[in-house]
Parts: structure tokens; C-alpha cells; sequence
């Protein structure tokens, strides 16, 4: 049936399906990827199979080592630091501009997503509970209204996706989210912030110890 669809959407499909395995766990770092078993439990052909894999070693998901092997990445410690580096600029301005041209429906939109984090975090709903935190953040961007800003988080989402996921501390998560928000709605642009920053960092720390079994704040010399 799949492969009736027009092949952009199956391409699409596919590529979506194999991102979220990576990010919900399914697909571990250091796992394997077939083109012919993929295909065959997709219900696809191998083209659009191999496909999705260029474009998921484009965003940084996957390594081919060979013609025949292609790999989940296994993310070093340096990676994790260089994206979270990142994240800390950009999310910081994102959360400064947001406060800055927020208005009634844009606040709105991000008690909605809390409301639903909350109700989801009160139900221990990990694979929710990553969505809603991709989408606060989305919206926050969304509010920010800087083309070039959201042009350079894009091939950044998924990667940064993936590390937020690894922060299981829910309740402690949406409390920042809270204050992230009353930043914002505050209008206050410094803030906002120094808020989104603290927030970036909290999550460095929780995913560097769950990645690596290391203190967070001690960067390795070099």
C-alpha cells in the first residue's frame, strides 16, 4: 500500500520513521541499519531506504563506515559539548526576541503546550513528554520571528531533540519550562535569557552524567 503513495511522501515516511526510532531508542547508537530489512518491515522498496539514510547522515544521525554498514552515531563527548555550546547561543536569542515581540495569542499557545506537559508528565509519558518539550522550544523560535535563526536551528533539531530526551527528570523539566515562560511573558528580554541559558545548562549537566557518568561542569582539558 505504501508504495502507492507519491514516492516525495514515501521518502518522506520513511525518513521520519527512521529518525523517530533513532530518537525514541529504538535505533541505539552503534546499531546496524540493512537497507533490505528496513524495506521489508517498511513496506517499501530499498530506494526510498537509501535515501532516507543520506539524509539522516546529512543531519548527523548515522555513519556509513562501508558500502554494506551504516551505523547509529555514537555521539562523543565533544559532540555533546559543541551542540550544546550551540544550543546556548541560540536558544538564548530565541528567548530574548520571543519576549520581546510575544503578544496575547503567541503566550497563549505556549500555556497550551504546558498544560499538556503537565498532564503528560503527570502520567509519566516519556515519548510525550519529549514531543511537548521539542515543541515549547519550537514555539518559542516560531515567536522569536528571525528567519535565519530558525534556518540554522533546523538541521540542529533532531540532534538536539535527541539529547533533550535523554533528561528523564520530568517535573523538574516543566518547572523550567514555568519559569522560562514567566521570563517571557514578563517582556523582560535580558531575563528571558539568562533564563533560556540556565535552562541549556541544566540539561548539559543532566545529559552529560546520563550519556557519560560525568560531573558535567568539568570540560575535559585540551
Amino acid at each position: 500500500m505504501s508504495e502507492r503513495q507519491p514516492l516525495a511522501a514515501t521518502r518522506q515516511r520513511v525518513r521520519e520513521e527512521l529518525r523517530e526510532r533513532i530518537l525514541t531508542g529504538r535505533l541505539r547508537p552503534g546499531d546496524r541499519l540493512v537497507e533490505r530489512e528496513l524495506a521489508e518491515d517498511l513496506g517499501v522498496s530499498r530506494v526510498p531506504v537509501r535515501e532516507a539514510i543520506r539524509s539522516l547522515e546529512a543531519e548527523g544521525f548515522l555513519v556509513v563506515q562501508s558500502p554494506r554498514r551504516v551505523v547509529v552515531r555514537q555521539l562523543a563527548r565533544v559532540d555533546v559539548e559543541e551542540l550544546f555550546d550551540v544550543r546556548e547561543a541560540l536558544e538564548g536569542l530565541a528567548a530574548g526576541l520571543a519576549a520581546e515581540r510575544a503578544g496575547a495569542a503567541e503566550l497563549t499557545r505556549l500555556e497550551r503546550v504546558l498544560a499538556e506537559a503537565a498532564r503528560a508528565t503527570a502520567r509519566g509519558d516519556a515519548a510525550r513528554i519529549t514531543v511537548l518539550n521539542s515543541r515549547f522550544h519550537d514555539e518559542i523560535v516560531a515567536i522569536a520571528g528571525n528567519a535565519l535563526l530558525s534556518t540554522m536551528l533546523q538541521p540542529l533539531e533532531g540532534r538536539l531533540r535527541w539529547l533533550t530526551s535523554q533528561n528523564e527528570h520530568w517535573a523538574e523539566l516543566l518547572d523550567e519550562h514555568r519559569r522560562l515562560y514567566d521570563a517571557i511573558a514578563s517582556r523582560d528580554a535580558d531575563r528571558a535569557k539568562v533564563s533560556a541559558v540556565d535552562h541549556v545548562r541544566v540539561n548539559r549537566e543532566v545529559t552529560l552524567r546520563s550519556l557519560f557518568g560525568e560531573e558535567a561542569g568539568e570540560r575535559p582539558a585540551g
